[in-house]
Parts: structure tokens; sequence; C-alpha cells
């Protein structure tokens, strides 16, 4: 028995078929050029022995303070990155999914008593977090927001002795969690919550005993919420990393210009699944509200008010839901089944009842999961292989990033005064660096609100973008075909189109030296990009 499958497993093989399955693999994960700048960023601290507090990447701000809030990650990662390739990163990356849907789960089930409804929601979550899915370092706050609220959880359900040592498991959790990703907050929040929802119980009628239990337990979350904030100044940057977090997420620009800021598109995808958790996790609210606990309601007004406001606290948000979800939902299909249903309706209540009951007992038997292992191997076995399917191809995507564009520039020898749109920026991180400095890359905190205006106005072709290209000395101009600002100088007399892939245009100033261009095979025929073109000198758009 310990050696067959379980809800677990299929728990933890569930986001890895979703990922390699449903959606696009390693071009999922290698979604955002920001993962190569936080490879490029490990590699350096492990090369120098510290912790950059400058900047080592841009032309345009070298040497201006920076914060490297994530440098765990990076070091780690960039380990990985350094002597296993970047199949090590993706495996990795997929590993801390597979977890932290494994370990829901288990807590869903805990919360419910029914295996199959906990799976259930477990798949909603997952399919309402999928937007986030990249190799990058908030995959741990997702991990960690997880085992936070399963330490809780048992915490506020076992006996005080068991959950005192299980809170003292959070404070050293926290350091590693300030260190890995800025979402650390999110547990500290968690257990603030937990704390209150004891201390509004002083508020109710309730006994002697109730109270004096309620109370024991608020002192004891905010003993441990005290822990954890402390924990929080374990960083290389002690508390300037708390009042820069506090300064970037206060900024009303970022909240306008930066989309994972903006509230949720409610017409894609990812918003259905949303919409369920929010109904249910409303639900769920609400029942217990009527029985008096108090902790999932101050959750579900906190979080989904969080999630409604920003995008980007959705994921936060489907985690936490899910397990209250999965709580209320059997418990309706519990009471349905004593309901005065159609004889029809009332038989396959039951059998369903029954399907659930046997799959839970059946899932209680412990296990030792070598179905999750074998599948986190054959997964690495195809990511390693010599020629993986293009959804295990361990590269960015050449049909998102400037692949083609990149190596020509490269071979020109060409590595400074280009500009480029952020998300390429930390592209050419990856490929560049040390040779090459960049523009701009998706470190926003770092360029700043007024820097990051004037790019965004030169992005979007407002006046005065020839004067801002000039005052950095840029020459060289990377960009997709549907930029604003490519088909401005298309038209402009002051530069020329040399190269041109469909993917990538390159611009260069016309005072500019010329650069020797030559074609280089990095697309692929069977991709179906365009074929690259690079224009004579005299040639004009």
């Amino acid at each position: 028995m310990r050696l067959l499958p379980s809800m677990t497993d299929v728990a933890f093989v569930m986001p890895l078929a979703f990922l390699f399955g449903g959606m696009k693999g390693a071009q999922t994960l290698l979604g955002d050029g920001d993962t190569g700048w936080h490879l490029r960023t490990g590699e350096w601290i492990l090369a120098h022995g510290c912790v950059p507090d400058r900047d080592i990447f841009s032309f345009t701000r070298s040497g201006q303070p920076w914060f490297a809030w994530e440098w765990l990650w990076d070091v780690l990662f960039g380990w990985l990155h350094l002597h296993l390739g970047m199949a090590a990163v993706l495996a990795a990356s997929s590993l801390v999914l597979a977890l932290t849907f494994a370990l829901l789960f288990r807590l869903a089930r805990r919360k419910s008593g029914d295996a199959l409804v906990a799976l259930a929601c477990t798949l909603l979550a997952a399919a309402g977090s999928a937007g986030h899915w990249l190799a990058r370092p908030h995959l741990f706050t997702m991990l960690f927001t997880v085992v936070f609220s399963t330490v809780l959880e048992r915490a506020d359900n076992g006996d005080p002795g068991h959950a005192r040592k299980l809170l003292w498991l959070l404070p050293p959790l926290m350091v590693l969690w300030t260190n890995l990703h800025g979402g650390f907050f999110v547990g500290v929040v968690l257990i603030a919550v937990y704390a209150a929802a004891q201390f509004a119980v002083l508020l109710r009628k309730t006994s002697v005993e109730e109270r004096r239990a309620a109370l024991q337990l608020a002192r004891r979350y905010g003993w441990t919420a005290a822990g954890c904030a402390l924990a929080t100044f374990v960083n290389p940057y002690f508390y300037r990393l708390h009042v820069h977090i506090l300064q970037y997420l206060g900024d009303g620009f970022y909240r306008g210009n930066i989309m994972e800021f903006q509230s949720l598109n409610f017409q894609g995808a990812q918003a259905r699944y949303f919409e369920i958790l929010l109904l249910a996790g409303a639900a769920a609210a609400f029942w217990r509200l009527r029985r008096g606990r108090l902790t999932w309601p101050l959750l579900f007004v906190l979080w989904a008010h969080l999630a409604l406001y920003s995008a980007r606290n959705v994921e936060i948000f489907v985690l936490l839901a899910a397990a209250p979800a999965a709580g209320i939902l059997a418990e309706g299909l519990r009471n349905a089944t004593a309901m005065h249903w159609a004889d029809w309706l009332r038989r396959g209540l039951h059998a369903l009842r029954g399907l659930t009951q046997d799959l839970s007992a059946f899932d209680a038997v412990p296990r030792w999961h070598p179905t999750s292992a074998a599948a986190l191997l054959a997964l690495a076995a195809v990511l390693y292989a010599p020629r993986p399917p293009s959804r295990y191809s361990a590269e960015f995507d050449p049909k998102t990033f400037p692949v083609a564009a990149a190596g020509l520039l490269e071979k020109a020898g060409l590595y400074r005064g280009i500009f480029t749109e952020d998300l390429w920026g930390g592209y050419l991180i990856y490929r560049q660096y040390p040779r090459g400095r960049v523009f701009m890359d998706g470190r926003s905190d770092f360029y700043g609100a007024e820097f990051a205006s004037e790019y965004i106005k030169a992005m979007g072709v407002q006046a005065g973008w020839e004067e801002y290209l000039g005052r950095y000395r840029v020459d060289t101009v990377l960009l997709p075909p549907d930029a604003p600002l490519a088909g401005a100088l298309k038209q402009s007399s002051a530069w020329r189109l040399i190269y041109d892939d469909g993917v990538a245009l390159i611009f260069r100033s016309v005072r500019a030296p010329a650069l020797l261009l030559e074609p280089v095979a990095a697309v692929s025929p069977a991709s179906g990009a365009k074929t690259a073109t690079i224009y004579p000198r005299e040639k004009r758009s």
C-alpha cells in the first residue's frame, strides 16, 4: 500500500502536467526576462562572495544603490545554472510548484475530510495561479504561504503543547522567506490575522474557559508574529530593505503603470477560477462566521480585497481560499444527501458521497510517494535530453525574445548603447553580462518612478523621445515590430532599419559607425518565424 499512488501524488504531478501538457512548459517558466538578471546576480554573488549594493547591469544608472532583495534565490538558482545548466533551473522551479500544490492538497484534505473535494479545490487554485508560474523567486512565496497556513492551522486545532512547538518553526522559516522573495510580509500578516481572530473572541459572550483559551492562543500568535517580524531584519540590508519595499509598494506610479499591480482582467481565463474560489470562499466565511470562527472571515475580507485590487495578489488568495472552499463544499455534500431530492438525484448524491468516502479512506494510508519522485525524475530526464521537444527545451523562446538579434549584435561586438524594452533587458543581461550593459530591465524598484516615466514616454513616442535617447547616447535600438517607437524610427531620417527577423528589429543611428552584420542561424525555419533580413547601409525603411 505504501508504494501505491495517492491523491497527494496526483496533486504533486498535476501542476507538472498542466505546465508541460496544457501550457508551454519551459517557455512558460522562461516567459519573463527577469529570470536572466536573477541568475547573473547569483553567479556574481558566488564569484565575489558578497551581496551587491550597487548596480552592476546598466549603463544608465551604473553604480547607483540597488537592493538585490531576493539574493538567496539568486544564489541557489545561479549555482544550479552555473553547474547544471538552465534545465536544472526549470526542474527546481517545477519542484517548488509541485510541492506547493501537494502541500495545499494535504491542507485542504485536513480541513474538509474529503480527499476528492480537496483535490478539486487544489486544481482550481492551480488554475487560478497559473498566470504566475515563472522561474522566478515569487514561487517561494507561494510555497511558504501554504507552509505557514498549514502550521497555523495545525496550531489552531491541536493541543497547546504541540501548537507551541509548531509555532517555533515559523521565525527560522521567515529568515529564509525574507531572503528568497520580497513577499515575506504575507507570512507576518497571516500570523497577525490568526492573533486578531483570537482576540476578537473576547468581544463575544463566551464562557470563562473559552475566553482564557482564546487569550492564551492570541498571545502565542502575537509573540510568533513579533518573532517573525524581527526575523525579517536578518537580511543583508537590515531595516533599509523594509523602507525600500514600503516606498516601492506605496508609489502610485507603479500601481498605475505595472500590469501586475493593476486589477485582474476578468475577461481572461484565470478569472473564472478566481471567481469560483471567491464565491466558495465567501460562503465558507459566512458559514464560519455564524459558528463564531473568525480566522477565515478576517482572512477572506483582507485577501479578497487585495486580490480584487491587484492581480499579483490573486495567487495568494487562491492558495488561502482552497482549504476553506474544500471545507464548505465537503460539508455541503454531506448535508445534501439528507435533503429531499428527486430519487435519481438522491441516488447520485449517495453514490458520490460513497465514492468520496472510499477515496478518502484509501488516501489515508501513509505513502512513500515513489510516483511523485518518478515523475520528477522523468521530467528532468526529458529536460536534459539531447534534443528535447520544444516544450522541454531549456531556452528562452525565440518567438518571444530577441534570440537571433542578440546573437547578431554579439557577433558585431556591440554590447552597450542599446535601447530596448525592459522585458528584453533582462534577457540581454543573461546573454551579454559581464561584457554588456543594458539601458533598462525589469528591476522597476531600482530604476525609480522618474526614470521609468521617461522610458514609458519614449516607448510611447511622446514629445521629446529623440532628446531622451540622445541624452544617454543611444545609437542602437532593439524593439519588437509592434512597438510604437519602432514605427516612429522607421519614419525618422535619423535612424535606419538594419535588421528584421519578424521578432525583433534593429535600428541604427545614421551618425553611428556602420556595423559588420552577418546572417546568423538562431531561428529554426520549423518555428515559423520570418526569415531574417539584413539591410545594406543605404537602405531606409
